[in-house]
């Protein structure tokens, strides 16, 4: 599973996903390992930038961010990619939601 991260400083989760300028993916096989960073151009004061954030993360399984809205929602149910809103370190974040989905497959 690949999963991707909005943070500000790949140590918290802490941005609104149209707000994402940098994503942090990592993987998880039984464990979890960093992919890489990707940087994305966000214009400060343009709305409805998460399509910008989604499309980076076109290989990605899951996006995690503190909040998204409605049209991004629809967008990455459309490219196949789980929106989760989560918020706090990055590393409790992606093992709250790794527990949640073991938990679920039992």
């Amino acid at each position: 599973m690949r999963l991707a991260v909005v943070s500000s400083d790949g140590e918290n989760v802490d941005l609104h996903l149209g707000r994402g300028k940098s994503i942090y993916v990592y993987d998880y096989d039984d464990e979890l390992s960093f992919v890489e960073r990707r940087d994305i151009e966000i214009e400060d004061d343009a709305k409805h930038q998460g399509g910008k954030v989604i499309k980076t993360c076109s290989d990605c399984d899951v996006l995690i961010a503190v909040q998204y809205g409605f049209k991004s929602k629809i967008k990455a149910e459309d490219a196949g990619i789980k929106l989760v809103m989560d918020e706090g370190p990055v590393d409790e974040v992606l093992k709250r939601y790794i527990d949640h989905v073991e938990f679920m497959r039992k």
